[in-house]
């Protein structure tokens, strides 16, 4: 599938260009998890043409920038809904609730892991350790906005504040 706009905004390219600043010139590829970062939140997802668009600006070769959006699971390699919602399921996060927040969302909205909702609203996905075991159950949003706790009823009002 070809991405026909997988060229960026001058916005986007401008905040690239601040995030490559902070390396030596000789070396740009260090920038290029900021530079996907900057990509997928004007895009929503990261297509094939996005990622070679990204490694052409940063004169990499594009196997190193689709090695870094392949290994990564912040990066979304197909469309997501307008809300990403990751639930921390590994060990610490699923005995302390994560595992049952899971399948609360599951069941409210309708679909597993790795779903978007029929309405393109909410896309669910399980995640890995995020470093907030004491605050367990956590969820992600669209990979900027924790939030913890997760009973049933913060996940209500969550849902509610994104509707």
């Amino acid at each position: 599938m070809s991405d026909l706009n997988a060229g960026l905004s001058p916005e986007s390219l401008a905040q690239i260009d601040r995030e490559v600043a902070k390396y030596p010139a000789d070396q740009k590829r260090s920038a290029v998890m900021s530079a996907l970062r900057i990509a997928q939140v004007e895009k929503r997802w990261l297509s094939s043409d996005t990622i070679k668009f990204v490694a052409d600006y940063l004169g990499i070769a594009p196997m190193a920038a689709h090695e870094v959006a392949t290994f990564y699971n912040m990066y979304d390699r197909s469309p997501v809904g307008k809300y990403k919602l990751t639930v921390c399921t590994n060990l610490p996060c699923a005995l302390s609730g994560g595992a049952d927040a899971g399948e609360y969302l599951q069941k409210k909205l309708g679909i597993g892991y790795n779903e978007t909702t029929a309405d393109g609203k909410f896309t669910l996905k399980e995640g890995e350790c995020m470093g907030a075991c004491g605050y367990a159950p956590v969820m992600l949003v669209n990979n900027h906005t924790m939030c913890n706790h997760m009973t049933p009823d913060a996940i209500d009002r969550k849902l509610a504040e994104l509707n």
